[in-house]
């Protein structure tokens, strides 16, 4: 890559983390990628056309959508694109046709996540001037994704490529609700799929050819529903919602472990109740499971139903489940871990590389990767290591801008590698 693509890589790169979106308000985000990649796309798939609506998880209210559907506009998004992407559809697929070959899918992720960035003189944005506007962050490095996607794109489009080239700038990672809802006829012509994830606790200059251990997950909203009554005159006349919701938190936590592997549980936002002397009627619990395996995770999700249910029956109340993200395990395809390990051994920048490392959480490319591999593809999940300053989801996070060079430069000579393979 030389200087002057670098550059502009840079400042779409600060732009998109000027105006991140969470999961479903990717407008501002999907419009200017829609203007960056039109005059090279052979065809760009945007928004209700890229995706099943009906399968989108955790799609905000209508209400939250206008909100941030102007923010966009106001910030200079398109409008023709801003009002096609509907009801939150958002996100995009950028084809690119080159003959007859192999059809490549690279796959980054473009929302934000719903926390304020820092403020701190010496955090880089702030002192460069590109701190997000929006109240909301960038910090995942989805912002570097999507710039790196780009990149790819155009470096093919200059290339001797031949084959197709699918790049999915996919919405709602975060809350693992948004790789369920890309279409399937989009997925099941891919012959190879990358995956792309920056920093992830590896250096600038280290690339990693298959991340490994994806815990499988399963996220979800319960509601209890009890009766109020007065704390002090009626005591017992009420059925106590957070009595309910208390019990099913102590015994989420007491999910026996299962010998298979490893699990885990959360409870991570409790809520009940409104004042000290009403028996409270209405309790939640946002939580998650998962687990080493597909499997193991079917299993703390069965096991926490249960929890909830008698939880509720115990104190009288009623509740209800409803299932805010899920997303499988999956495995890398060993060839194409082969491949992208020794096309980085020649690419400038790239002093390390690591053949695999394990992740330890959960994504939900491996929705993706599953698809293809079910209809005869095959797939990774690849790491580019970015210096950050502060751990991921923090409020200082940031990338090492010279990790977007690596990673559009050892991502596309893969790309090429892959078609010339399939000759």
């Amino acid at each position: 890559m030389d200087d002057s693509q670098y550059e502009r890589l840079r400042t779409l790169r600060r732009d998109l983390h000027r105006h991140p979106e969470p999961a479903w308000r990717e407008f501002y985000t999907t419009a200017r990628l829609v203007e960056v990649l039109e005059p090279t796309a052979d065809e760009l798939i945007v928004g209700p056309d890229f995706l099943d609506a009906d399968d989108r998880l955790s799609v905000p209210e209508e209400a939250t959508l206008a909100e941030w559907r102007e923010r966009a506009l106001d910030a200079g998004a398109d409008r023709d694109t801003v009002e096609h992407l509907e009801d939150g559809q958002t996100g995009l697929l950028a084809v690119l046709e080159r003959g007859e070959g192999p059809t490549v899918g690279l796959r980054v992720d473009i929302d934000g996540l719903p926390r304020e960035e820092s403020d701190d003189p010496d955090h880089e944005p702030v002192a460069e001037g590109f701190r997000s506007e929006t109240g909301a962050m960038h910090a995942c490095g989805h912002d570097a994704h999507a710039a790196i996607g780009v990149g790819v794109f155009e470096a093919i489009a200059d290339s001797d490529f031949t084959g197709t080239l699918k790049v999915l700038f996919q919405p709602a990672e975060e809350i693992i609700g948004g790789a369920k809802a890309v279409s399937h006829r989009h997925l099941d012509d891919i012959d190879a799929l990358l995956a792309v994830h920056i920093g992830l606790d590896h250096p600038t200059g280290e690339v990693v050819a298959g991340v490994t251990d994806f815990l499988a997950v399963s996220q979800f909203h319960a509601e209890f529903t009890g009766e109020p009554a007065h704390a002090g005159g009626h005591p017992a006349q009420g059925t106590n919602a957070v009595q309910a919701m208390a019990a099913a938190v102590q015994n989420l936590y007491a999910i026996p472990r299962n010998e298979d592997g490893p699990t885990r549980i959360n409870a991570g936002v409790v809520e009940g109740g409104t004042a000290s002397n009403i028996i409270p009627e209405h309790a939640s619990i946002e939580g998650e499971v998962r687990g080493e395996t597909t499997e193991l995770m079917a299993y703390m999700r069965e096991r926490a139903n249960d929890v909830i249910e008698h939880a509720a029956g115990m104190h009288g109340c009623e509740y209800a489940v409803e299932r805010t993200g899920e997303a499988p395990s999956a495995t890398n395809d060993e060839e194409l871990v082969s491949l992208g390990y020794d096309v980085a051994e020649g690419i400038p920048g790239v002093d390390s590389r690591l053949r695999t490392a394990p992740l330890g959480g959960s994504e939900d490319a491996t929705v993706l990767m599953r698809r293809v591999q079910e209809t005869g593809g095959t797939a990774a999940y690849v790491g580019v290591g970015t210096d950050h300053p502060g751990g991921h989801h923090t409020a200082t996070f940031d990338v090492d801008e010279p990790s977007l060079a690596i990673g559009v430069d050892w991502l596309s000579e893969t790309v090429r590698e892959i078609a010339d393979e399939d000759d």
